[in-house]
């Protein structure tokens, strides 16, 4: 956030309740403060109940001064919000047993943690351009798409444009495995930006 400048946090999507996946949320603490607002937290009820034991400071009756300032907004996989002039639809995905939101706003969608998408998810991914996927390693694994499981998966789908995210340091190296990769698939990587409206 500090890097990108973002001066300014409207709202906060999150998939599930894993560590490295909720452990940032304290720092909204800095936007609660610089914009004199709460900040609403778009999850599951299970993800509420979590982040109310992680970070239980923020939701005690009596709150330490600086504490963070979060609002739970509960949403459900298959039901479309409108934030801010967007639809936005939570599609759920299993990550092993667990159930994980990914998101789909206009023609791009993110999904993270997941190693099973049901026919009726992929049926919300119809038309897709741009998809956001995870693609943890090429070594089956228990909870996470592998990199062919994710191809396939795009492929699939038929996303026009792929980009592979949650990647583990045994996948190999970058510019090795982009040569492997099919056409518009690509690994994402840090400071990587996506312009949803111009399809990029």
């Amino acid at each position: 956030m500090l890097r990108e400048k973002v001066m300014h946090l409207d709202a906060v999507l999150m998939t599930h309740s894993h560590k490295d996946h909720i452990a940032g949320l304290d720092d909204v603490r800095a936007f609660n403060y610089q914009q004199h607002s709460s900040i609403s937290i778009y999850g599951t009820e299970a993800l509420h109940d979590a982040l109310k034991r992680e970070f239980y400071y923020a939701f005690t009756e009596v709150k330490y001064p600086g504490a963070p300032r979060l609002d739970l907004e509960e949403i459900k996989a298959g039901e479309p919000l409108l934030l801010f002039g967007k639809e936005i639809m939570p599609i759920e995905v299993l990550h092993y047993k667990m159930p994980v939101l990914g998101f789909r706003i206009d023609d791009f969608a993110y999904i993270t943690d997941a190693k099973f998408i049901t026919g009726e998810s992929r049926q919300l991914l119809e038309g897709v351009k741009i998809l956001v996927v995870n693609a943890l390693q090429k070594e089956s694994h228990i909870s996470h798409l592998t990199l062919q499981e994710a191809i396939e998966f795009a492929q699939d789908i038929q996303a026009e444009k792929t980009y592979f995210t949650h990647i583990g340091h045994r996948m190999g190296l970058h510019a090795e495995v982009s040569q492997e990769l099919p056409p518009n698939m690509f690994l994402a990587y840090d400071r990587l930006q996506i312009d949803i409206d111009n399809s990029i």
